[in-house]
């Protein structure tokens, strides 16, 4: 009887061990959390702006006296192939991001908003000016399809973006998550 009591006792507590890691392994930590639908939009920070413009058009730029920056006349394309790789990739971390509170749910809703927002732009009208710039088509087209981007979703990524960096900042402060907001 006394074994039978151990061995129940030892069950119990075994089981009581799997259920622990059972739901440490479907919370987030904090950290983690923040890191995934906060920071990882640094990629996109950019969007809509005369720097992103600017760096996907320098990615062309070839210099007479420098043979090592001989183009292969993809190179815009690619970079921009390849932050949008980067993009779903992070979508699809927001989306498998499981979430215990309210703060939470509002946080993931608002980077996964941001993320849908751009990534159809960056697959459409960015592709089409990378293509341009690669190309070294007239600078009023690319002009076009950047003042298309900014008038188009503009306003409307400024306000996801800054509305989900607000409740950043308080998620990191309540959470004791040390960050550098750039200031």
């Amino acid at each position: 009887m006394n074994k039978l009591q151990a061995l129940s006792q030892k069950s119990r507590f075994a089981i009581l061990i799997l259920i622990t890691f059972f739901f440490s392994a479907c919370s987030e930590t904090p950290a983690h959390f923040f890191d995934i639908t906060i920071l990882n939009t640094n990629m996109i920070s950019d969007f809509a702006s005369a720097d992103l413009a600017r760096h996907l058009n320098d990615e062309t730029k070839e210099y007479p006296d420098i043979p090592s920056s001989k183009k292969k006349g993809n190179e815009a394309t690619t970079n921009l192939n390849n932050k949008i790789l980067y993009l779903e990739q992070s979508l699809e971390k927001v989306k498998k991001l499981s979430i215990s509170g309210d703060e939470e749910k509002e946080i993931k809703a608002l980077s996964q908003q941001l993320y849908e927002l751009v990534i159809p732009v960056y697959k459409n009208e960015y592709l089409a000016y990378a293509k341009l710039c690669d190309s070294k088509g007239s600078q009023s087209a690319k002009d076009e399809i950047i003042n298309s981007i900014d008038q188009k979703y503009g306003a409307h990524f400024e306000q996801n973006f800054n509305a989900l960096m607000e409740k950043g900042k308080a998620y990191a402060k309540k959470n004791n998550i040390q960050v550098n907001w750039g200031q």
